[in-house]
């Protein structure tokens, strides 16, 4: 069997993963065994991340739709458990950008539910 030299293939291989770590501190952007576990370490978090991106997100829009409750005299669960009970099927996505950004619209909701 004839031999196989594998040059390209781990120069491919170590300049792919070095792209996935430009930009690293010390030597994990540039020593292959370090670069790697970074490199494994960085996908593991971005997974989890993007999770708790969607929590952070919901818990601001909570934020924003308390604030803009209280000015019209209702707490937030209490505005969320009487559009529950009217069946009011709003987001809290939606809410919270009414909230900020058409407030007149969001009082009009709060007028109805009260």
């Amino acid at each position: 069997m004839p031999r196989v030299k594998r040059g390209t293939t781990h120069v491919k291989k170590r300049r792919k993963l070095l792209s996935k770590v430009k930009g690293f501190k010390w030597g994990r952007k540039n020593l292959i065994r370090l670069a790697k576990t970074a490199a494994t370490k960085a996908g593991a978090r971005s997974y989890f991340d993007r999770k708790k991106k969607k929590s952070n997100f919901r818990r601001l829009a909570q934020i924003k739709i308390n604030a803009a409750s209280r000015e019209q005299g209702l707490s937030y669960s209490v505005f969320a458990g009487k559009l529950k009970e009217k069946n009011i099927d709003l987001d809290r996505k939606i809410l919270a950008d009414l909230a900020e950004n058409n407030p007149e619209i969001f009082e009009k909701i709060v007028e109805k539910v009260k």
